[in-house]
């Protein structure tokens, strides 16, 4: 019934533009041929608009993973650096907060450790909503910003740098097994703000899986038991998006380096001193108002991340432009 339903919104949308085409060039026709130019320019605009929705269908049709329809995590870890590079992991948590805002997704916290100063150590956040995953999963890597910083009392220019790790949230339709032997269960007290319960408790609940070493945690709900349900779920999660990467692998050998995160393999470069400018490293795509893409204004880079994946060339890139 998912597939049936995708299906008929597919082509329900087809129809959709294939109409508002044929009956905006009759209009176009119709006006001229009256010399009525204010038909003819509500049907130009009209037609602009099946335009950039025909762009944005043609880009979800690169969305045919496995698991492209689910719900996503997004993890955003602080690199070295301290107090900077924590201010600028949160600068990253707003920024996709703020996309998945604008595209109508729920956004939950999963958890969150704050900085001693400001910004934040980690937090990993849940995204939900159709295509969540297929849009966010070529975020995952290292992103870097330059700029001058606001806690240097000499105005200094700082690079810092912050990963970001994206996988799908594993629904009833994938079977990943566990076994419990291999992993490890810690509980601990919550940090943050969830008054004096969130304080006395060993509510937080991490889980560490030996054989891979991933590990996984969840604090965000009052309850251990809950807590443990859902970083479970991370876990699992986990595992799949690692068996997804290892298939991509070997299919690509030669496009391996896109999937790896290690520090010194930025993806991106965000520059606000001495210029402006935002460039993904991957694909050339580049912004000069770094405020707009930090405010969440993402698909340009996701697109061609997107097509360059699909496509592995730069011919997919100048498609999508």
């Amino acid at each position: 019934m998912r597939e049936r339903t995708r299906l008929e919104e597919s082509i329900g949308r087809y129809r959709k533009l294939e109409a508002a085409l044929n009956d905006n060039l009759e209009l176009i026709e119709m006006g001229e041929a009256e010399g009525d130019e204010g038909i003819v320019a509500e049907a130009e605009a009209a037609l602009r608009a099946a335009r950039d929705e025909a762009g944005e269908a043609e880009i979800e049709t690169l969305l045919s993973g496995e698991a492209d329809a689910n719900d996503t995590y997004v993890e955003v870890h602080a690199g070295a650096g301290g107090t900077e590079s924590q201010d600028w992991a949160q600068m990253l948590l707003r920024m996709y907060t703020r996309w998945a805002e604008k595209r109508g997704y729920k956004v939950e916290l999963v958890e969150r450790h704050d900085g001693e100063e400001a910004g934040i150590k980690s937090a990993t956040i849940l995204v939900k909503g159709h295509n969540a995953y297929g849009w966010l999963k070529t975020e995952s890597g290292v992103h870097r910003l330059v700029r001058i910083s606001p806690y240097d009392s000499a105005a200094r220019r700082h690079t810092s740098f912050s990963s970001v790790w994206v996988y799908p949230v594993v629904d009833d339709r994938i079977e990943i097994e566990i076994n419990e032997s291999d992993c490890r269960v810690d509980t601990y007290r919550a940090s943050g703000a969830g008054g004096q319960h969130i304080n006395k408790t060993d509510s937080a609940v991490r889980i560490t899986h030996i054989p891979t070493n991933i590990v996984v945690s969840c604090q965000n709900e009052r309850s251990q038991h809950k807590n443990r349900a859902a970083a479970w779920d991370m876990l699992r999660a986990r595992l799949y998006e690692r068996e997804l990467q290892k298939r991509e692998e070997a299919a690509a050998a030669e496009e391996a380096g896109k999937t790896d995160i290690g520090w010194g393999h930025q993806i991106r470069s965000y520059v606000l001193q001495p210029y402006q400018m935002v460039k993904d490293l991957r694909t050339g795509v580049e912004s000069p108002d770094p405020s707009k893409v930090l405010d969440g204004d993402l698909d340009p880079f996701m697109a061609a991340a997107l097509a360059a994946r699909v496509h592995g060339s730069a011919e997919a890139v100048e498609d999508i432009d």
